[in-house]
């Protein structure tokens, strides 16, 4: 017999020798040997032919017969390759028929198969064999030879395909395309590995080959779509049954299972990155939440800070104290760690998406990272200088409650001294008094005046005070000024009204002469005796302000030297009273009508005797004032010192973990999980230190409370050290973060520690100002040093991928990034295009019932909402555009 048909690439298996298509002579060879084989093939190749022709609705009946005209056979052809073939001839001549099977021939042939021997005249003359070979042939080409298992084609492909799928089964050992398939074991296990609701494969019996065989046929029919090409009983009782009809049907189940593993690949890579998209989404919804509820009380609380309306009285100024307490130690610190948390989401966010080849995220319009930190910096600003405002404005208030009271408490005194003063300036008492009268008169002007100088400076005091309390802007100044103004004009007109009466008892004193020594004397030592007496009275009642230990001791010790002067005030007290018992003696034994007040002097000897026991009971009420104020300055210098310890210690050790934080992040090396651990050891130790920090708060809240105002034992005030401790955190935080996304970037890139240990010296290395970042001249030098050739252009394109924002300075991630991006395995829009496109069955657009049938519910749903109704050639109603869909996700189009 001669050659009929051979192919032009033919391969040889991975062990050598065999080839996936035998030589032709042994197919005829095989068919004189066995007819059985003849019988088998005529079934299963009809069979083969019809589940292809129905489709164009006809079929054949006898193989040899029906193909004689060319006309089924060129139909076949065009079905199972979806080409379209040059058109029929319709005549019933010979030549007709012989033509149209030439160009059915011609098109086998331009597939890549060589036809040997086998002739138009032979089909159109019914030659079976030749019909069947030919036949063969295109199973070969169009169901067989394009089958691939990993790197095995056609027949080797095929029956891998088969071992892989039967392995796990018992009593199923498939070796070839002929003995190994007689018990029906190997098709019902290649049906239940893919169906297992078809076929109960625990309930078969290797003994019962026939119900084997009769079950897969049925069920492959029914429920698979592929019909019955072969009978139960032909191979069970032929020897060797034919291995081109087994090949046949089982190709067509590695096509119908194949179809739906690839379908289920496909929809695999879609709710992949479907829920990558969804994530990302989510994640995105949280931020802008996050941002906008961040940003909202930002600007609530900005024009609370920037209110610097002090109020009137020391209780409010204090309650606004307390209420910026409340704001930096309840209200400030949770915003402090949302700020952070959501720089680490944004960070993180951005990671993902750049991970997953999606486009970086751009946040609404004014809710950029970029815009919270303007935000943040401008509530920062405003609350810069508002406690230290606070502080002053309580100062002030005290200052002008002690000068206000102070105030009153002279004014009170000032107008008590000059309470009938005009009156008796304006008496006309001396035009009838005697010689001693005028004299008395005279004398007691003199006094007077003595007096009058000595409450000159109480007056300029008083309106020193009053011009204070203006310059501090004491809400009460108009009552204080209207008092001062009449305080000084009744002054004016007591310098007026004195130096009048001076001369008219200068006028008359000529005229009288007798006058009493022993009053004048009186007179004169007892007016500035009064005066030191109130004076002392004045001193005693004085108020004070103190804030340190030794401005107290100040007080104290100038409070004993007063007293020290009481012994001596005490003997010129008796001297003036006994010149007053001296005057009533004389008086007495003289028989001399006296006055009851004398006339040099307004000062009684009574008046006397009450200021001094008013001194002598002001002086014991002054020592315990002091007492009680040194002990208030003792308990306030505790504080200080005990503040001052807390705050020595506090502030370096704050800096020290920054150091350590910042060396640590520059000098680690060793396995990114290593250095988490690490940073969490760090985080460990500083969340645990946190109770040092409210027990340093209480101290300060104590001494606020006591109104100090400074401490010379420490540098650090709490400012210094709240400041200090939020930095820490954030610095902790978002060292963390780095690492974190360091872990990602690994992990999602496949570089190992060894590569990333690299990244971080040659980092390190040319990171010459150790700012964890290299500088444009130094990451050219790191490139050069890693053999990169760099031109301008180059270079410059490299710059913006790793420097985006033109800052002129390479951060690590953005190193890590680079080194990395070309090497990455990520989706890209056309592999999810390609998905797509095989759920849709190669249309150019996809159905909602094909996605609902081939996606879970919900991703399903997602891309319906989502994808944009088809408009190009083809269109159907309801169909959805998946590539505009797939390549929006990546950024490269807008849906």
């Amino acid at each position: 017999m001669v050659d009929y048909h051979a192919t032009n690439n033919q391969q040889s298996s991975p062990g050598g020798g065999q080839t996936y298509m035998e030589h032709p002579d042994e197919w005829d060879r095989d068919l004189l040997l066995d007819p059985a084989w003849e019988r088998q093939q005529r079934k299963t190749f009809t069979a083969w032919c019809n589940s292809h022709l129905r489709k164009s609705g006809t079929q054949i009946n006898n193989i040899e017969e029906d193909f004689r005209d060319g006309l089924k056979l060129m139909l076949l052809l065009e079905v199972i390759s979806g080409e379209r073939l040059p058109k029929p001839e319709r005549g019933k001549m010979r030549v007709h028929k012989i033509n149209n099977v030439n160009k059915a021939l011609d098109f086998i042939a331009s597939k890549g198969v060589k036809l040997v021997s086998i002739g138009a005249e032979e089909i159109v003359d019914g030659n079976a064999k030749m019909t069947l070979g030919m036949i063969w042939t295109i199973i070969l080409r169009f169901a067989i030879q394009d089958i691939s298992v990993e790197e095995t084609s056609a027949k080797e492909g095929l029956l891998l395909w088969c071992q892989r799928k039967t392995a796990p089964y018992k009593n199923v050992n498939v070796q070839n395309f002929h003995i190994s398939w007689k018990d029906g074991l190997a098709l019902c296990a290649l049906i239940h590995r893919h169906r297992p609701d078809l076929i109960d494969y625990s309930k078969l019996r290797k003994d019962d080959p026939v119900g084997n065989l009769n079950t897969a046929f049925e069920v492959a029919e029914k429920y698979l779509d592929i019909p019955k090409m072969l009978d139960a009983e032909d191979i069970v009782n032929t020897p060797k049954p034919d291995e081109k009809a087994i090949m046949t049907y089982v190709s067509c189940f590695y096509h119908a299972f194949a179809g739906a593993e690839q379908a289920e690949t496909a929809a695999n890579r879609i709710c992949k990155v479907l829920a990558v998209n969804q994530e990302n989404e989510k994640l995105m919804e949280e931020y802008e939440k996050l941002a906008s509820e961040l940003l909202e009380w930002i600007r609530r609380t900005i024009p609370w800070l920037e209110n610097r309306v002090a109020e009137q009285t020391m209780r409010a100024m204090q309650q606004k104290l307390e209420d910026f307490r409340d704001y930096r130690r309840v209200h400030k610190p949770p915003r402090v760690q949302e700020k952070c948390q959501l720089e680490i989401n944004f960070n993180t966010l951005q990671t993902k998406l750049r991970l997953s080849n999606r486009p970086a995220f751009m946040p609404s319009e004014g809710r950029m990272v970029s815009d919270i930190n303007n935000a943040w910096g401008g509530l920062e600003h405003a609350e810069k200088g508002y406690e230290e405002w606070l502080l002053n404005e309580i100062r002030r208030l005290e200052r002008l409650d002690h000068l206000a009271e102070k105030f009153r408490q002279k004014a009170t005194i000032h107008e008590a001294w000059t309470e009938g003063n005009e009156a008796i300036l304006t008496k006309k008492d001396y035009e009838t008094a005697t010689l001693s009268d005028i004299k008395a008169l005279l004398r007691k002007h003199e006094a007077f005046e003595s007096d009058l100088a000595a409450h000159q400076d109480r007056v300029e005091q008083i309106a020193a005070i009053a011009q204070e309390l203006n310059e501090l802007d004491y809400y009460d100044s108009p009552s204080v000024n209207a008092r001062c103004e009449k305080i000084c004009n009744q002054w004016d007109v007591l310098g007026s009204l004195t130096q009048s009466r001076r001369e008219a008892l200068e006028r008359t004193e000529k005229q009288l002469e007798s006058i009493d020594e022993l009053y004048l004397e009186y007179a004169k030592r007892a007016a500035p005796f009064n005066n030191w007496m109130e004076g002392a009275m004045e001193d005693l009642q004085d108020m004070f302000i103190v804030h340190t230990v030794e401005e107290t001791q100040s007080l104290i010790s100038a409070h004993e030297q007063f007293k020290a002067t009481l012994p001596e005030a005490d003997s010129e007290r008796q001297a003036i009273l006994g010149i007053h018992n001296e005057v009533q003696k004389i008086a007495q034994s003289y028989g001399v009508s006296l006055s009851i007040i004398n006339p040099y002097s307004t000062i009684s000897a009574e008046e006397i005797r009450a200021k001094w026991d008013k001194v002598k009971q002001l002086v014991p009420q002054r020592d315990q004032a002091l007492q009680e104020e040194a002990a208030r300055q003792h308990s306030n210098e505790r504080l200080r010192r005990q503040f001052a310890s807390q705050a020595n210690v506090i502030g370096p050790w704050i800096q020290n973990k920054m150091q350590e934080i910042g060396h640590s992040s520059v000098e680690m090396s060793g396995p990114l999980e290593d250095q988490m651990n690490q940073l969490k050891q760090y985080e460990h130790v500083i969340v645990a230190y946190k109770p040092n920090i409210d027990k340093l708060e209480g101290d300060h809240q104590m001494i606020q409370e006591s109104l100090i105002f400074d401490n010379k034992h420490t540098n650090y005030t709490m400012e210094h050290i709240r400041v200090g401790w939020e930095l820490l955190l954030t610095t902790i935080a978002r060292t963390m973060n780095e690492i974190e996304t360091q872990i990602l970037t690994r992990d999602a890139k496949g570089i190992s520690q060894e590569q990333m240990n690299e990244f971080r010296s040659s980092f390190n290395h040319f990171d010459r100002k150790k700012k964890s970042g290299m500088e444009t001249d130094d990451f050219r030098a790191c490139l050069i040093s890693m053999g990169y050739d760099l031109g301008e252009v180059e270079f410059a394109r490299i710059m913006t991928l790793v420097d985006p924002n033109g800052t002129g300075v390479v951060s690590f991630q953005s190193f890590i990034d680079f080194m990395t991006r070309e090497t990455a395995d990520t989706d890209t829009a056309d592999q999810v295009v390609a998905s797509f496109r095989i759920l849709a069955a190669d249309k150019p657009y996809i159905l909602v019932d094909e996605l609902r049938r081939e996606l879970p519910p919900e991703q399903a749903e997602y891309c319906i909402m989502r994808m944009p109704a088809y408009t190009g050639p083809g269109q159907q109603p309801g169909a959805l555009d998946y590539t505009c869909f797939s390549t929006a996700l990546y950024g490269e189009s807008d849906l």
